[in-house]
Parts: C-alpha cells; sequence; structure tokens
C-alpha cells in the first residue's frame, strides 16, 4: 500500500548534510513494512535489526559507542555480512528498548556521516521524554509517522483515479456527482476501517467488516498490554483510567478533557504524567486552547486547557461501540457520535500533513474547531459533520479579528462565501487532504458565486 511518506524517507536519503533518521509513531502504523520497503528498493543492502526480538543486540552498545566497532559486529559477526556506507541502509528497530543506541547516533553522525541510519521505534518517544538518556540534540533529523490518512486509504481500496481527479480540480468550482458520491462513501468507510494498515489491508481484500473489527480489537488489546509491559507501575492504573474515559468526553458536547471526569475527585497533578505517557506513545493527541489568534500561535497556548484525540479514528470508532450500519446508513446511533468522528478525523488528518493546529474559544462561548496558520495570518478551520455549514462562531470570530481567510469543511461541496471582508473556503470533508491549496490562496473569488450561507 502506498504510504506518501516514502517521498520524504527518498528525500532524506539524498539531502545535502543528511543525519541519522529518528523515526517514530504510534505501535502498529506501518513504520516497520515502510523501512524495509524503502531499504529493499532504494538501496544496494539493507541491515535491518530489531532490539525487541533480539535481547542479544543490546550487547554490542554496551561496550562502547565506537561506531567502526558496532558496525563491524552488526554487520560481520551478527549477519555475516559487511555494512557499507554509501550501499547498505543500517535500520535499528525498537531502539527504545536500548538506550544506548540512541546516544551512538551522536556518533554515528559524527564519524561516519556517509552510512544511511535510521533509528526507529514505537516508544520512542516515551524513552525521550522520561529522560535518562543522553539523547543526540542537533545530530539527528526527525519524522513522525502515523496511521494511513484518508487519500493513502482511497488509493489504496482502487480510488486513486478520484484523488487524481481532485488534485486537478479548480479550487473554486463544485465537484460533480462522479466525485462526490463515491467520496462520500469512502469517507464513512474510513471512519469505520480508520488507517491502521493492518485493518486497511484487510478491508482492500475482503470488503468485510467483520475481520477488519477482529484485527482493531487485537490492535486495542495490544495497547493496553504496552501498558503493562512499559509504562511506570505508578501509572499503570491513571493510563487505564484516561485510556477508557477518552471515547466518553468526546461524546460530550465540547470535547474538552476534564480530568475530574477520568475519575471523581481526580486532580490534574495526579493524572499528568500518565496523560503525557500516552501522548509520547503517539497513541493521544491533545489539541490546547488559545484565547488570542496571534502568530505564532503556540506562544498563545493555555496549555491548562485542552481536548484529547485518539490517533487512529477507526480505533476509535470501535472503542465507542458505533456499528458499521449506524454509519452507512447514518441512523440515530451515528447522528449521536458523528460529531466527534468527523473532529477526531479532522485533526487527524491535519497532523498528518504537518499542519500544527489549536482550538480557541470566547467568553460568549462561541469557539472554533481549529486554528492553523498561513503565512501572515491566523486561518479559523469550522467543522461539520453534515452540509449545514451555518457557523455563528465563524461570523464572530471574522467580524472581532478581521482575518482574510477561514475555512469551513463539511459535507457540502466546494465553494466559497463572505463574512464581512473574510473568504471563506467550503472544503469538503473528503476533499481536507487537499486544504493546502486553499491556504493563503489568492485565487480571485469574483469568477463564480458566492454560497448564500456562511
Amino acid at each position: 500500500m502506498e504510504r506518501k511518506m516514502m517521498a520524504q524517507l527518498i528525500a532524506w536519503k539524498d539531502k545535502p548534510g543528511r543525519k541519522p533518521l529518528l523515526l517514530t509513531g504510534v505501535r502498529q502504523c506501518g513504520k516497520t513494512y515502510l523501512l524495509k520497503q524503502f531499504g529493499k528498493e532504494y538501496f544496494e543492502d539493507f541491515a535491518y535489526y530489531n532490539f525487541e526480538e533480539d535481547d542479544t543486540l543490546s550487547s554490542v552498545f554496551d561496550y562502547d559507542l565506537k561506531v567502526e566497532r558496532i558496525i563491524d559486529e552488526l554487520g560481520n559477526v551478527i549477519r555475516g555480512k559487511e555494512i557499507c556506507p554509501g550501499k547498505t541502509l543500517l535500520v535499528l528497530d525498537e531502539m527504545q528498548v536500548c538506550p544506548r543506541a540512541i546516544t551512538s547516533l551522536k556518533y554515528f553522525q559524527e564519524n561516519l556521516p556517509e552510512l544511511h541510519v535510521i533509528a526507529a521505534g514505537s516508544l520512542l518517544g516515551v524513552a525521550i521524554g522520561k529522560g535518562g538518556i543522553s539523547f543526540p540534540v542537533g545530530k539527528v533529523n526527525r519524522l513522525q509517522m502515523y496511521p494511513m490518512s484518508f487519500e493513502e486509504f482511497v488509493i489504496a481500496d482502487g480510488g486513486e483515479r478520484l484523488i487524481r481527479g481532485l488534485r486537478r480540480a479548480e479550487i473554486n468550482q463544485p465537484l460533480s456527482e462522479a466525485y462526490t458520491v463515491p467520496l462520500t462513501k469512502y469517507l464513512k468507510l474510513y471512519y469505520i476501517v480508520g488507517g491502521m494498515p493492518a485493518a486497511v489491508k484487510q478491508w482492500t481484500e475482503t470488503h468485510q467488516m467483520e475481520p477488519v473489527m477482529e484485527i482493531q480489537d487485537e490492535i486495542i488489546k495490544d495497547y493496553a498490554d504496552d501498558f503493562a509491559k512499559h509504562a511506570p507501575l505508578s501509572d499503570l492504573p491513571k493510563l487505564r483510567l484516561i485510556w477508557d474515559s477518552i471515547p466518553a468526553q468526546l461524546a460530550r458536547d465540547n470535547h474538552k478533557f476534564i480530568f475530574s471526569h477520568v475519575k471523581s475527585g481526580a486532580r490534574t497533578r495526579d493524572l499528568e504524567d500518565a496523560m503525557r505517557w500516552l501522548v509520547e506513545a503517539g497513541l493521544i493527541h491533545q489539541l490546547f486552547l488559545v484565547e488570542k489568534p496571534q502568530i505564532p500561535l503556540s506562544d498563545q497556548a493555555d496549555f491548562s486547557s485542552f481536548k484529547v484525540y485518539l490517533s487512529d479514528t477507526g480505533l476509535l470508532c470501535r472503542r465507542m461501540k458505533i456499528s458499521p450500519r449506524a454509519i452507512l446508513e447514518e441512523n440515530d446511533q451515528f447522528v449521536h457520535t458523528k460529531g466527534a468522528l468527523t473532529e477526531n478525523y479532522v485533526y487527524t488528518q491535519l497532523i498528518s500533513m504537518g499542519i500544527p493546529a489549536w482550538y480557541w474559544q470566547s467568553d460568549a462561548n462561541a469557539e472554533i474547531d481549529y486554528l492553523i496558520e498561513g503565512d501572515a495570518d491566523t486561518i479559523p478551520v469550522e467543522v461539520k459533520s453534515a452540509d449545514n455549514t451555518k457557523a455563528k462562531s465563524l461570523r464572530l470570530f471574522c467580524k472581532k479579528y478581521k482575518t482574510p481567510q477561514a475555512i469551513k469543511t463539511s459535507m457540502k461541496n466546494v465553494g466559497w462565501s463572505e463574512i464581512e471582508e473574510t473568504k471563506v473556503w467550503s472544503v469538503p470533508l473528503y476533499m481536507l487532504f487537499d486544504v493546502e491549496r486553499y491556504v493563503g490562496n489568492e485565487t480571485a473569488p469574483d469568477e463564480t458565486e458566492a454560497t448564500p450561507d456562511a
């Protein structure tokens, strides 16, 4: 299955001044498969080592961190074949098991920069975040991998022609039913299947929901097992409480995460470490509040107020126990939960594209779902789960801050409207992967008529 990150790996391979690459990402998002594919297709030789599968590998790094000795032992001694800089891709997987191997990347960069080295791990973020590791600051390049995006899902399921067509489409012209009908169905399917590669592969091969849900249940169980294997014992009960509370918290009207809803009487400081562990493991994402939408938004963030989303919308759907039929037929069960699924979907798509986001609230209870940064301005992104796109909060925001551009994403077709002096693009949820074409776009909208329901 095609992954867009392959292009980033190829760019890293040929990058002047390339450093060892640190690849992180939630467990089972496809890191190992992609790295093996990359090594086999783009290098003469591929040397792969997994620290979880072979607990003797750590001893190679225990003696010293001289890279010549390390690659000699990994190559000539362990696999019986020399590791050749310029020809071999060296992949060190599940490196969180061996902190000294993480430290060794500094010496690979300084003493053997011509060797292509990738260090990967599903819990690398946890290992680095908890400290105690001499991290090679400034000596590594970093990439974060996520579950398959909606665009990747559609391509994997045979819809590449639709994606190519959308890429060619004019950004201010409505789409025909040749696009809207199949892409609406694909979006519902993505809410159910999500982007975990094993689930996507099962779907594309069988088009049966039951085996997909079985795989999702296995992944969810594996995540829970990771708590017991890798988290501090003192945090284990808190991890499970937070993990179990997320679907219910997302089902609330404003989706804001409330620590006291995890456990009656729970205090923020008692649960912060467990929350951080889940974030660093890539299992959840935090979306922080900004009160003043001024660039850079990160300087305006209130880190005490946030929402929490799961890393994969398909897993959220499974954990919320929403039946596939409810989504496909849009019955009452889906109506009551589609707001949470839609917001989770939008946020995971934004971060998979490398677009940081925050949310905004006013004293008048107005709320903008996401704020992103354009070249010089803050761009509000309003999310609607259906085709009713009237947005009082967006109107208030545009009037107050005179933002030149805004985006509404919903099930409504491509179009544009005006609020005060703000140009508002309508970007369908199934076209969100192309949102970067709209951000900062100065295309004159007077070539078409504005939609009336801004």
